[in-house]
């Protein structure tokens, strides 16, 4: 499992951030990309969005990512365009802001757009998703954060839970666990998931299709006079019933029942044999299958040949101990969940796999 930040420094930059976003709901109408006017010829400057009355905000990949689809410019030509010509970008992007209004909400730290969404997006923050965890896991016995982290995508609470554990095969010790995640931009729901921990290599392997997810979808948010918006009485109700129902998912999620669920899934996967005598094609087929880079697919196998279990639980293993190796959380994150889709996959396509 990839270190993250310390609880306390988590807590801190929580708290720092809760003091300084900002949200605004404006219609594209009243909106505009520019690029900042410079004297170098030889630079270019990223552009900014613009709102009336309001200091620009710098613009964030994320933010980037969700004007793109808003406006309908395909990824790969609205990055080339941000790269080596962005008043064009802003000349297209305006256009369409004009030609297809619609109300956004614009969400934003340390002068930054950080992400473009819909009005209809309901907030639901990190503070007050760990705030509303925490103490439920500092009620569990044993209980503890093995690895936290904050993004520009997501927040993330990896809770190891010692007193419940198993055996997969003799000596191979693993853990039960829960991811807590939570995105503010966009970029999925909360989610409350299995987490495994293997204790011979602390690899972490989270159950994503056993989980809890809520969307961050409600009524309408309406702006002021200078477009920020504010939480009404109705919705602090809500976000409290939201709370009460996060908390009791999070309990059952810690339950030993589905802990042996997730642990039985990865026993047979210890069964299924990699029987072709072409192990690196197998991990290039399943690279292929699952979306791995080229980079991390030699790692992988590194991994796999290391570890000597040559077996689909093997496989999930080496995908993720690389995942301890990458510089991304995020990355990290997604390729534990991708070694979980691995332990389930059908032995149709684990019979294709080995026929490498």
């Amino acid at each position: 499992m990839k270190n993250g930040k310390s609880l306390q420094e988590l807590a801190i930059e929580l708290d720092r951030q809760s003091k300084v976003k900002r949200d605004y709901i404006a219609n594209t109408k009243e909106m505009v990309m520019m690029v900042p006017e410079h004297d170098d010829d030889e630079t270019t400057l990223d552009p900014v969005l613009s709102l009336p009355n309001i200091p620009n905000f710098t613009i964030n990949s994320v933010a980037h990512d969700q004007i793109g689809a808003k406006v309908g410019i395909p990824t790969r030509y609205y990055n080339r365009m941000l790269e080596q010509n962005p008043e064009l970008l802003a000349t297209n992007v305006n256009a369409w802001f004009q030609k297809e209004p619609e109300n956004r909400m614009i969400r934003t730290l340390d002068g930054k757009a950080r992400a473009f969404v819909s009005d209809r997006y309901r907030r639901i923050d990190n503070h007050e998703i760990a705030m509303a965890v925490l103490p439920i896991i500092q009620k569990m016995e044993g209980a503890t954060v093995e690895s936290c982290e904050l993004t520009d995508k997501r927040m993330y609470l990896k809770v190891v839970n010692p007193r419940i554990q198993t055996e997969v095969a003799k000596g191979d010790v693993v853990q039960s666990g829960i991811l807590i995640s939570n995105s503010e931009v966009g970029l999925g729901s909360v989610t409350v998931m299995p987490l495994v921990m293997r204790l011979v290599c602390s690899n972490g392997m989270i159950a994503n299709t056993a989980g809890k997810r809520s969307r961050h979808v409600g009524r309408s948010n309406e702006g002021e006079d200078n477009f920020e918006i504010y939480r009404s009485e109705t919705i602090i109700a809500d976000d409290k019933a939201f709370v009460m129902k996060l908390q009791d998912i999070v309990r059952s999620t810690a339950d030993a029942v589905q802990f042996e669920r997730v642990v039985s899934a990865m026993k047979l996967s210890k069964d299924a044999k990699i029987t072709s005598q072409n192990v690196p094609g197998v991990v290039q087929l399943a690279a292929k299958t699952y979306g791995f880079f080229e980079s991390e697919s030699q790692n992988i196998l590194d991994h796999l040949i290391r570890g000597g279990e040559l077996s689909l639980y093997g496989l999930a293993n080496a995908v993720t101990r690389h995942a301890q190796d990458v510089s991304s959380y995020d990355r990290s994150t997604e390729l534990e969940m991708t070694a979980w889709e691995m332990v389930n996959m059908e032995r149709k396509d684990w019979t294709r796999l080995n026929a490498a």
